[in-house]
């Protein structure tokens, strides 16, 4: 969304007003994010779904918010930012709305869906209107408020969809954004300038639906694989080959057309390509410890909603402090030094994460959390900067675009990842502990355990097999940590791949994680 589009008007002079309703609007769609995990276990009782498919309800908001998101420039640059701006809000709270009244795991995985279509364009439009209504001189302190309006969302998230969800009802974790929305939709009508129309812009079509079907099947598949017992199902290996064969045509399509969806030339800037596959894992590790993180506490741990929200919520405390921190050492530490930092910090929190049990005490959860939050923030600002620091000015509109969809692509990749493996892991536990406990096992023969865990009783036995699965899903839970822990090591090496940054850049805010 260049900036000689922008009418020239009123709009400086409004600019409070302006930054007030975008940030608004981004509010919205990062709090969405995270806002409804804390509810997670809540609404899989209202539509009675099982735990592997309730996560279809955060997966299904990224994966259309991905498809979505790099088709975001082209909207406005055809039909008008402003006009594509207010029709993404109206349409985002239509669609929660939508959210609250669901009755059905498919409505609400529907409804979502929607959401995530209408809310792609908010953050990268709002970006770019701020971007045309302050000076360059004044660009750096807009982005930096901006990238703050960013991480509200996971902040506030867990926090008010634990009270909305304990003191209402969790519909009014979707409810919420109606009245946001409202005060959005009205300020952006009255203060913000249309752009002119490019008639002429054509969108790549082929390869905006190649890669769109991809990313989708590639969903449907990771949701659905370990339900259906994976290549064992028909369903799973037909979604396998619509995957590959779409990919199939995107590539072709991308490095053959004219004028492709995708610029392939992109690729040849190693910066860009090493920081494209590492915001993917990134995305992968931060979502996904989220995901895991919410049936932990309210499932294994028995913490109330709100409790849950409240020890949730110092992660994007962490997240905000490590990014004012971050913002004045670039310039004066390299950023490959900061990355492996932030790296370090996230393997530390994951690696703590697999030592837990039960017993774990709320302050080393807010502790651990703080800290996987504050390397979340030592790598997206560094990362961002060395990113596209190679980048000529012009291709950076492409490159934020495909930034943010690999971002999003780990983070619905991730979530499906560890769920699948959470539910093989818990059976398979369940198997190995259950061998062991036989009646001649001679540890049932004590009387204290013979009173509470008999295998000759029908009670006892049922009372052995709750903790049985107990200690199974824990184990199950720490293999998921320490995977992503792993995953986090394994990063570290493609910092060493990164060119330095050869002079300041301005830092992408629309590309840290909501």
């Amino acid at each position: 969304m260049p900036s000689p589009l922008a009418t020239a008007g009123p709009e400086a002079g409004n600019r409070g007003a302006i930054t007030a309703c975008v940030i608004l609007a981004v509010v919205m769609q990062a709090l969405d994010t995270t806002i409804a995990n804390v509810a997670l276990p809540y609404i899989q009782g209202s539509v009675s779904a099982s735990a592997d498919q309730i996560n279809w309800v955060l997966t299904s908001y990224i994966t259309a918010a991905a498809i979505m998101t790099p088709a975001a420039g082209h909207f406005a640059n055809s039909f008008g930012r402003k006009r594509v701006l207010l029709i993404s809000v109206a349409g985002f709270v239509v669609a929660s709305v939508l959210c609250g009244i669901a009755q059905s795991l498919v409505q609400i995985v529907g409804f979502r869906l929607l959401q995530g279509m209408f809310g792609a364009a908010l953050v990268p439009l709002g970006q770019a209107i701020l971007l045309d209504i302050y000076t360059p001189e004044e660009r750096g302190s807009a982005m930096a408020v901006y990238g703050v309006s960013i991480m509200v969302g996971p902040v506030l998230g867990p926090v008010i969809g634990g009270w909305l969800t304990h003191n209402i009802s969790w519909r009014w974790v979707f409810y919420i954004n109606l009245g946001i929305g409202a005060v959005a939709f009205l300020g952006i009508t009255a203060f913000v300038n249309e752009t002119r129309r490019d008639l002429q812009a054509r969108l790549d079509w082929t390869g905006f639906a190649a890669l769109g079907l991809t990313i989708a099947s590639l969903q449907i598949f990771l949701d659905r694989g370990e339900q259906l017992d994976w290549f064992s199902s028909g369903e799973i290996r037909v979604e396998a080959l619509i995957a590959a064969c779409s990919f199939y045509v995107f590539l072709v399509h991308t490095f053959t057309a004219k004028k492709s969806f995708v610029d392939a030339r992109l690729f040849l800037d190693r910066n860009f390509a090493v920081g494209m596959v590492f915001i993917f894992i990134v995305g992968v590790t931060y979502l996904a410890s989220m995901a895991l993180m919410t049936p932990y506490l309210q499932t294994l741990m028995d913490y109330p909603i709100v409790t849950a929200g409240l020890v949730m919520g110092p992660r994007g405390i962490g997240t905000m402090v490590s990014m004012f921190l971050v913002g004045r050492l670039i310039g004066r530490v390299e950023v490959r030094w900061l990355l492996l930092m932030g790296l370090v910090l996230t393997a530390w929190a994951m690696n703590d994460m697999s030592g837990w049990t039960r017993d774990v005490s709320e302050w080393r959860v807010v502790q651990t959390g703080f800290v996987q939050g504050a390397g979340l923030g030592f790598l997206f600002v560094p990362l961002s900067v060395v990113t596209f620091s190679t980048l000529s000015a012009a291709q950076r509109g492409d490159g934020t675009g495909l930034y943010n969809l690999s971002r999003n692509i780990g983070s619905s990749v991730g979530i499906s990842i560890v769920t699948a493996l959470l539910a093989e892991n818990v059976q398979a536990n369940h198997a190995d502990i259950a061998a062991s406990v036989t009646a001649f096992n001679p540890m049932f023969h004590l009387p204290t355990i013979a009173r509470l865990w008999s295998p000759y009783t029908a009670h006892g036995r049922a009372a052995l097999d709750a903790v049985v699965t107990t200690q199974a899903t824990l184990i199950a839970y720490i293999d998921d940590f320490r995977l992503l822990m792993l995953m986090s090591l394994a990063a570290m090496p493609l910092v060493f791949l990164l060119k330095k940054a050869s002079g300041p850049v301005e830092v992408d805010h629309s590309a840290i994680m909501e």
